[in-house]
C-alpha cells in the first residue's frame, strides 16, 4: 500500500484536481492507495482572515466566507456532472453554514480561542477532501472517503496538537484491516482530541497526516505531491541555478526542512523514519520528473553538501556578563523562561568562556522573550553581574546541510570565506556534533546574495557569476558590451565565469534588470529606461545587493569617480578607465586603495594608463616581487602620438585633432589631451603605483598650447583657437624638421621629480619610431638597470580600451 499526499497548489482549482485524479487513477492500477489532501490553495489563509475579522467585530468576515463558498462551489460544479450536483452542492452549503455560525459566535463574543480557531481552520481540508472524493467516484466507485479525525487522536494543545501515537496507530491499523477499498481519500492537517474536539497538526500538517498513516500501516512508500520537482539544492525562487536533489537521507531532509525547505513539513519524517519507509517527493504538474527520494541509503559518492537552506525573520538574543562565568544553571534558567513563554528556540551558540549565550528565535517572539528574560535575571542585572538582554532583529539563518560533511575538512572555512568575500557579515555560528549542518546568522538583506554565493561555490562547477553595473556607453562602452556578448560562451565554458550586465547608464537614461540585460538589444532597453541619476544608480545597486557585483566606470566624469568610495564600502568592486580618482589628491587615492583591501572589493584601473596595455599590472608585479622603480620615461598619450605622427605639411594641426576625435582617440573634451593634463594624470598614477607619494601639482607641465587655446571653455571655441593659432603649430613642426627629430609628448620621473611636455626626439632614441597611436613606457629599476623594461603597443582606441576594462573584469572573476 502507498500513501499519496497532495498539497494546496496541487488541488488549487478544478483544473489542477483533474491532474491529481489522473495521477491517482494511474497509481491505483498497481497499488492500493491512501490519498491525503490539503485545503484548496489559499483557503487556510482565508479562514484565518475570516476568524481574525470576526473576532475583531469586523463585518467583512462575511465577504471572506462568501469567497470561500464560491471557490468550493465553482470547483465542485466543474468536476461533477450537472445531474449529480444538487445533493453535493447542498452538502457543501451546509458545511459553509456551520462555518458561518462559528464565525458569528466569534463576532458576538469578540474573541477567538485556540480551540475555536482549530475548528474553523479544519473546514478547508474537510471541504477539499469531500469534493475530491466525490470527483474520483465519478471515475471509480472503488474509492471511499474517511474523516482523519476518526483515526488521528491528539492532546488538547490546539494550534499544534501532539499526536497520541499509541491510540492513533491502533485506530489506523484497525480501520485499514477492515477496509479493502482500492482508494481511501482523507483530509490532511486535522485530527481530534480523545474527547472528540477538533484539533490541528500545525501549518503544513497535511504531510504529517500522510506520514502518520504511512507509519501505522507500514506503507511501501509515502509520496508527497507538490508544485516543484522535489527538494532542491536551494530555494529555486531565490537561487535560479538551484538543482533538484535525486536522493537524500532522512537526516539530511530533516535538517533542510527544519531550515526552511518548504517542500516538506519538518515533523513529517519522524513517523516514517522509525520504519525506514521511503518518501518520494513529486511534481503534480510534471509527474514524469524524477523527483526526490528520501531514504536511509547514503552513498559516500554523494556530494559533500546536499543543500543550502535558510530561515527568515530571525532575532538574535544575547545574554552576557561576568555573572554567568562558572555559575551553574544560567542556561537552564534562560531556557526555562523561554519554555514558559512557549517560545521556540531555533538556534543556540555559547562562548566557551561561559561569558555569553546567544539564541535565535522568530522576530514575532523577540519582544516577549526580551521582557521575560530581563524579568528572570532582574537581580543579576541590577547588580551589574549580567547585562540586559540584547536583541538584534531582521536576521536570517543560513545552513549548509550534508551527511558527508563530517568526512571533509575545510568546509566551514570555505563557507565563511565565500560569505566574507561578498561582505556578508556573520553574526553567529553553530555546528552540531553530528557535523551534518553548519549554521550562520546573517543580516536578512544579505540572504539572496549569501544563498547565491554559497550555491555558486558548492554546486555550480565553480562557475562564478559576475554582475556588472556599467556607467558610460559611448564609443568604449559600446565596444565593451560587444566584447562581453561575443565572449560570453567562451568565458562560461572555459574560464567558468558567467558575466551578466545588470545595469547600464548614459548621461540621459539608465536601465536595470536583475536577471541580466539582453546584450543583443541593450540600446533599445536603455532608450526606454528611467531618467539617469548617479545617486539613483548607486542606490539601486546597493538595494539589489547581488553577489560579485562590479561597478564599471567608462566615463571621464569627476562626479562619477566620487562614487567609488560608496561602492567599495558596499563590497562592490570598481573597474574604471576614468583617471580622475587615481590622480586626485593622494589622500583620496590611498583611501580608495585601503577601502578596497578593507572591504575585499577589487579596485582595478589598468586602462588608466596605456588603454589595454598591461602597464599598471606590470608595475604592481615589480613592486610585489621586491623590485624598486627609480626612473620612468614614457609616451603615454595615444591621441597625442597619433596627432603628432599625422601632423605634417599636408594636414593642419586642427584637422588632425578633429580626426583623432572622430576615431575615438581623444577624450570628449580634446583639451584634456592637448593640455597635457591627461598625460600628467597617467604618469602620476604610475608614480603612485611605483610606491611614491606625489600630487599632480608637483608635476611640471610644459604646455605647447597658446594661452588663448587653454582659456577656451567649450569645444567649438577650442577648435576655432586651433585655426587661429595655426602658425604656432606649424613653427613647432618646422623646428622638429630642422632638428631631424620627431615630436613626442613625453612624461618623465626621476629622483622624485616629474614632468610632462612636448620634446624633439632624435633618431637614436627608442621613442623616435613610435608610430600611430602607440604608447611606450621605459622602467628603470633595481633589476632593470642598463636596459630598461620596455612595454609598447596601442595606447588609444575604443576597442583596445574596452579590452583592458574587460581584462580587469576577468581578473576579478579569477580571484
Amino acid at each position: 500500500m502507498k500513501v499519496l499526499k497532495f498539497g494546496g497548489t496541487s488541488v488549487a482549482n478544478a483544473q489542477n484536481i483533474k491532474l491529481v485524479l489522473e495521477i491517482v487513477n494511474q497509481k491505483a492500477k498497481e497499488d492500493q492507495l491512501v490519498v491525503v489532501v490539503s485545503a484548496l490553495s489559499k483557503v487556510t489563509d482565508l479562514l484565518q482572515s475570516a476568524a481574525a475579522k470576526a473576532a475583531a467585530n469586523d463585518e467583512s468576515f462575511r465577504e471572506v466566507v462568501a469567497e470561500i463558498e464560491k471557490k468550493h462551489l465553482d470547483t465542485l460544479k466543474e468536476l461533477i456532472p450537472v445531474s449529480e450536483q444538487s445533493s453535493l452542492l447542498s452538502h457543501v452549503k451546509r458545511i459553509i453554514n456551520h462555518l458561518e455560525t462559528l464565525l458569528d459566535g466569534c463576532f458576538l463574543l469578540g474573541e477567538l480561542s485556540p480551540r475555536t480557531a482549530d475548528t474553523i481552520l479544519s473546514f478547508g481540508e474537510l471541504l477539499s477532501s469531500f469534493i475530491i472524493a466525490q470527483a474520483y467516484q465519478q471515475i471509480s466507485k472503488d474509492a471511499v472517503y474517511k474523516d482523519s479525525r476518526e483515526l488521528i487522536k491528539t492532546d488538547n494543545t490546539f494550534g499544534k496538537a501532539v499526536v497520541n501515537f499509541e491510540v492513533s496507530n491502533q485506530l489506523i491499523k484497525d480501520y485499514f484491516a477492515q477496509n479493502n477499498a482500492k482508494i481511501n481519500i482523507l483530509p490532511g492537517f486535522i485530527a481530534q482530541t480523545l474527547d472528540g474536539i477538533t484539533s490541528t497538526l500545525g501549518r503544513g500538517g497535511s504531510d504529517y497526516t500522510a506520514a502518520i498513516i504511512a507509519g501505522a500501516i507500514d506503507a511501501e512508500q509515502l509520496e508527497i505531491w507538490t508544485d516543484v520537482n522535489g527538494m532542491f539544492t536551494a530555494n529555486p525562487k531565490i537561487v535560479k541555478q538551484a538543482q533538484p536533489i535525486a536522493n537524500i537521507s532522512y537526516q539530511e531532509a530533516m535538517e533542510l526542512s527544519h531550515f526552511g525547505a518548504k517542500v516538506l513539513y519538518p515533523p513529517t519524517i519522524q513517523p516514517v523514519l522509525r520504519k525506514n519507509i521511503p518518501i518520494l517527493i513529486k511534481n503534480t504538474f510534471e509527474p514524469e520528473a524524477e523527483g526526490t527520494l528520501i531514504s536511509n541509503q547514503v552513498s559516500s559518492k554523494d556530494t559533500v553538501v546536499k543543500g543550502i537552506s535558510h530561515i527568515d525573520h530571525i532575532s538574535l538574543l544575547t545574554l552576557e556578563g561576568p555573572g554567568m562565568i562558572g555559575v551553574a544553571g544560567s542556561s537552564r534558567r534562560l531556557f526555562e523562561v523561554l519554555s514558559q513563554e512557549k517560545i521556540n528556540v531555533i538556534f543556540i551558540t555559547q562562548a566557551s568562556s561561559e561569558h555569553s549565550i546567544c539564541i535565535g528565535i522568530l522576530n514575532s517572539d523577540a519582544d516577549n522573550a526580551e521582557a521575560a528574560i530581563n524579568r528572570a535575571f532582574e537581580i543579576e542585572i541590577s547588580q551589574n553581574k549580567i547585562d540586559p538582554c540584547y536583541v538584534e532583529k531582521d536576521l536570517c539563518i543560513i545552513a549548509l546541510v550534508g551527511e558527508n560533511m563530517k568526512n571533509h575538512q575545510g568546509l566551514s572555512g570555505r563557507m565563511f570565506s565565500t560569505l566574507g568575500k561578498n561582505n556578508v557579515n556573520i553574526r553567529a555560528i553553530a555546528q552540531g556534533a553530528s557535523e551534518r549542518n553548519i549554521s550562520t546568522v546573517i543580516n536578512e538583506r544579505d540572504v539572496k546574495k549569501a544563498l547565491n554565493t554559497l550555491h555558486e561555490n558548492f554546486f555550480e562547477e565553480n562557475t562564478k557569476q559576475l554582475n556588472l553595473f556599467v556607467m558610460g556607453v559611448g564609443n568604449v562602452g559600446e565596444k565593451f558590451i560587444e566584447q562581453i556578448h561575443n565572449q560570453k560562451k567562451f568565458l562560461k565554458d572555459v574560464l567558468k565565469i558567467n558575466v551578466r550586465v545588470i545595469a547600464l547608464s548614459n548621461s540621459r537614461k539608465m536601465v536595470f534588470d536583475e536577471d541580466g540585460i539582453s546584450l543583443k538589444n541593450w540600446d533599445a532597453a536603455l532608450s526606454e529606461g528611467e531618467p539617469a541619476s548617479i545617486d539613483g544608480f548607486i542606490k539601486r545597486a546597493e538595494e539589489l545587493n547581488l553577489r560579485n557585483s562590479i561597478f564599471v566606470d567608462i566615463t571621464a566624469n569627476a562626479t562619477v569617480s566620487e562614487a567609488y568610495e560608496k561602492f567599495l564600502k558596499e563590497s562592490i568592486a570598481v573597474v574604471t578607465c576614468n583617471k580622475i580618482a587615481c590622480s586626485s589628491a593622494y589622500d583620496n587615492y590611498k583611501k580608495l586603495k585601503n577601502l578596497s583591501r578593507q572591504y575585499n572589493a577589487p579596485f582595478l584601473f589598468e586602462t588608466n594608463v596605456g588603454a589595454g596595455l598591461p602597464i599598471i599590472d606590470t608595475v604592481k608585479n615589480l613592486i610585489a616581487s621586491g623590485d624598486k622603480v627609480h626612473k620612468i620615461q614614457a609616451v603615454l598619450s595615444g591621441s597625442l602620438n597619433f596627432i603628432f605622427n599625422n601632423f605634417d605639411d599636408n594636414n593642419s594641426f586642427h584637422d588632425v585633432v578633429k580626426e583623432a576625435g572622430v576615431q575615438g582617440f581623444t577624450e570628449p573634451d580634446p583639451k584634456i589631451d592637448l593640455s597635457g593634463i591627461d598625460v600628467a594624470r597617467k604618469i602620476l598614477i604610475l608614480i603612485r603605483e611605483s610606491g611614491y607619494e606625489m600630487d599632480i601639482d608637483a608635476i611640471a607641465n610644459e604646455s605647447f598650447l597658446p594661452a588663448e587655446c587653454l582659456a577656451t571653455t567649450n569645444n567649438d571655441d577650442f577648435f576655432a583657437s586651433l585655426i587661429k593659432h595655426a602658425s604656432h603649430f606649424e613653427n613647432i613642426y618646422k623646428e622638429a624638421l630642422a632638428k631631424d627629430s620627431r615630436l613626442k609628448y613625453v612624461a618623465q620621473f626621476e629622483n622624485g621629480k616629474a614632468s610632462v611636455g612636448l620634446q624633439f626626439i632624435p633618431k637614436d632614441h627608442p621613442f623616435y619610431n613610435l608610430e600611430g597611436k602607440d604608447n611606450i613606457v621605459l622602467f628603470y629599476t633595481d633589476r632593470y638597470v642598463d636596459q630598461p623594461l620596455l612595454i609598447k603597443g596601442a595606447g588609444a582606441g575604443a576597442a583596445v580600451t574596452a579590452s583592458g576594462i574587460f581584462a580587469d573584469v576577468i581578473r576579478i572573476g579569477n580571484v
